[in-house]
């Protein structure tokens, strides 16, 4: 379980230093910009205490599906970008891979 939440801890600081990255004006605010690096390097630390006990390919798919699930929900709340209904589906099925790993997949421990 220590695990999951270590990753879910990295996928969380991914995602809001991934939201930064528009505060940073193309890296011309410092503050915003420092602020992005060290949470991203924050997310990085964790994510490598995640690979001590998963396969890097399950830890990054988890992580890089729910970063992009969690991240078109922040566009479309928060900065009032659409998605269309091709987005939703495909967001929807990466959301549904990343189940399908941890419910069923023996290469994930449980």
């Amino acid at each position: 379980m220590t695990t999951y939440v270590t990753l879910l801890l990295a996928v969380s600081l991914e995602v809001m230093a991934t939201s930064l990255l528009p505060q940073t004006r193309q890296f011309t605010k410092a503050v915003p910009t420092i602020l992005m690096l060290c949470l991203y390097g924050g997310a990085f630390f964790f994510l490598s205490q995640a690979l001590k006990t998963l396969p890097v390919g399950i830890a990054y798919a988890i992580w890089s599906g729910f970063g992009i699930v969690l991240i078109s929900m922040i566009g479309w709340i928060w900065l009032k970008q659409s998605l269309d209904l091709a987005a939703v589906i495909g967001i929807g099925l990466i959301l549904a891979g990343v189940l399908v790993i941890n419910l069923f997949s023996q290469a994930a421990p449980h």
